[in-house]
C-alpha cells in the first residue's frame, strides 16, 4: 500500500459515534452507491455512509424505492465499501426483504454484513418493526430505526410530504421512535418531520442517536442524499436539500462540448491519440503488401 492509499484516518466505530453526541458534536452522514463517491466522501472526512435503497431512483432509474433488491443492495455497498474503508457504513434493508417475518430480517441483515462489511443496517417502521429490530440487534447486528416520511410506504402516507404536522400523528411518531429505543435500534433517522418535533424525540432519546433528514438542526447529525446535493437527480429538488455544488450542470456541459467537439473534428488533439514510429509504420505496411 503505497502513502497515498493509506486511509487518512481510524476504523470509525459505535463508540466513536456516541463520544461525538456526548461531546455535543453533529454526525455527518451522506447516501452513497458506488466507489468513485465513496472515495471521495472518505476524504472528506465524512463519518457514516448509507447505502440507501433510494439507488432505485438515483442510480437505476425507478420511479420509487420498491424494486430494489437485496442483490442490487449488496453490490453497491461492496462498491462503496471498498472506496469508504474506515467510514461507518450502513446497508439500507429494501422493501420486503425485513417485513414478512424476523427470520427474514435477520438473515438479509446478514448479507449487509457478511458479504459487504457494512457496519449496521438501516430499516424503516414504527412499532410494528421493533421485534425484527430486537431480533436483528440480538443476532449481534447493529440497526437504525428510520421514522417520519418512509419512502417504502408512500403510497400510504400519500405521497413525499412532511409527516407528523399534528399533534396526534406527532405523538405517534414519538411512541413509535421510543418503541425502536426500546427495540435496540442504536439510532433512528427522522425524515421530513417538523423541525420541533425532532429536537423533542432528541431530548426524550436515552441511549440512541437520532439524525435528521429535513428535520432540522436540533438531532445528533444530519443525512443528505448525495444526488440531491449535487444537482445529479434530474425529477425533482427536495426543499431539504442545499445544493453544494452544482454538478449535473458542470457535467452536462462537458458533454455538449464533447459532442460538438467530435462533430466539428475538434477532438481529438494529437496529445489525445497514440502514435507508432515511421520505421516501425513502414515495415507493417510491408508485411501487409
Amino acid at each position: 500500500m503505497t502513502e497515498s492509499e493509506k486511509p487518512l484516518r481510524k476504523k470509525l466505530t459505535l463508540p466513536y459515534l456516541f463520544k461525538k453526541v456526548a461531546d455535543r458534536e453533529p454526525i455527518t452522514w451522506l447516501t452513497c452507491y458506488d466507489y468513485p463517491t465513496a472515495y471521495l466522501q472518505e476524504q472528506a472526512g465524512i463519518e457514516m455512509i448509507l447505502v440507501g435503497d433510494s439507488l432505485g431512483m438515483t442510480m437505476l432509474g425507478y420511479e420509487s424505492t420498491l424494486p430494489v433488491t437485496m442483490d442490487d443492495m449488496i453490490r453497491h455497498a461492496q462498491a462503496v465499501r471498498r472506496g469508504a474503508p474506515t467510514a461507518f457504513v450502513v446497508g439500507d434493508m429494501p422493501y420486503m426483504t425485513y417485513q414478512p417475518s424476523v427470520e427474514s430480517a435477520i438473515r438479509n441483515a446478514g448479507r449487509f454484513m457478511a458479504e459487504a462489511s457494512c457496519d449496521a443496517i438501516k430499516l424503516e417502521g414504527g412499532a410494528a418493526m421493533a421485534d425484527r429490530i430486537k431480533g436483528i440487534v440480538d443476532a449481534g447486528i447493529p440497526v437504525i430505526g428510520h421514522l417520519g416520511l418512509t419512502p417504502q410506504s408512500v403510497a400510504a402516507l400519500g405521497g413525499f410530504r412532511v409527516q407528523g404536522k399534528s399533534a396526534v400523528l406527532a405523538k405517534k411518531i414519538v411512541d413509535d421512535a421510543k418503541a425502536l429505543e426500546k427495540a435496540g435500534a442504536f439510532a433512528i433517522l427522522l425524515e421530513m418531520v417538523p423541525d420541533r418535533l425532532c429536537r423533542l424525540i432528541t431530548e426524550r432519546s436515552e441511549n440512541c442517536i437520532i439524525m435528521s433528514l429535513g428535520s432540522g438542526p436540533d438531532a445528533h447529525g444530519q443525512l443528505l442524499i448525495y444526488h440531491d446535493m449535487f444537482g445529479l437527480y434530474p425529477r425533482f429538488k427536495p426543499k431539504m436539500a442545499k445544493v453544494f455544488g452544482n454538478a449535473g450542470e458542470v457535467i452536462l456541459n462537458g458533454l455538449k462540448d464533447y459532442h460538438d467537439e467530435v462533430i466539428k473534428k475538434t477532438f481529438p488533439l494529437p496529445d489525445n491519440w497514440f502514435s507508432m514510429p515511421d520505421d516501425e509504420f513502414e515495415d507493417l505496411v510491408k508485411l501487409i503488401e
